[in-house]
This record gives C-alpha cells, sequence and structure tokens, in this order.
C-alpha cells in the first residue's frame, strides 16, 4: 500500500512575495487568526487540518488554509492521510517585522465582543 496522497500538494507563497494588504487581511479574519494563534503555540507539524478548534466546516476551513498559505503564513505537507501544518514564523516576521508578534498579543475576544 502507497503512502502516497490522493490529492496534490498544496501551493505555498514565500512571505517574500507577499504584499502587506495580503498579510493584514489574511490575518484580519477571526478564524484565520485562530487558526494562526493555535499554530503560534504548537511544535511545527504537530496540527493536522481536523485538530483545530473553529466553528466551520471542512470546505470553509480548507478555504482558509489556502488564504494562509496565499499569505505565505503557513506551509502544509501531507504525512499519509492526514496533511500537517506550520506557522511561517521565521520567513514572515523577517518579511513583516513584529506583525504576528503585535497581533497575537492582542487578546482574542471572547462570545459576542469585538477585539480589542
Amino acid at each position: 500500500m502507497s503512502n502516497r496522497s490522493h490529492r496534490s500538494a498544496p501551493l505555498h507563497t514565500h512571505p517574500d512575495d507577499v504584499p502587506v494588504r495580503t498579510a493584514l487581511a489574511a490575518l484580519a479574519d477571526p478564524v484565520r487568526l485562530q487558526l494562526v494563534r493555535e499554530l503560534a503555540t504548537a511544535a511545527d507539524w504537530e496540527h493536522t487540518c481536523g485538530t483545530f478548534d473553529v466553528p466551520v466546516g471542512k470546505a470553509a476551513l480548507s478555504h482558509h488554509f489556502s488564504v494562509l498559505r496565499a499569505a505565505g503564513l503557513i506551509e502544509q505537507r501531507d504525512l499519509g492521510p492526514k496533511r500537517v501544518n506550520r506557522l511561517r514564523r521565521p520567513e514572515f516576521d523577517q518579511r513583516f517585522p513584529g506583525l504576528l508578534d503585535l497581533v497575537l498579543r492582542e487578546r482574542p475576544p471572547r462570545n459576542g465582543e469585538d477585539a480589542r
């Protein structure tokens, strides 16, 4: 039995090729911000796509991962039947110094309130 996945490998954008507006737009969405927060506290390649605590279905989650890849924020690879993720923190920090620190330092909103 092959260990290869039936799906094609995801396309990744290097942070050096990302305009600041694209990075900011990716980080402005609460679901994507939650994904980034969870990856920031995990070891590289620790999280599979189905292990995130976000209130969206598989199709929406796939879209959010695509936006984060296009913004140079995450990298994904297939490990057997699962897709694992890592935050591209060093590369992203080099391109946008301090941006992730600022975003991750802000406390997440509680139910029904805006982020401060």
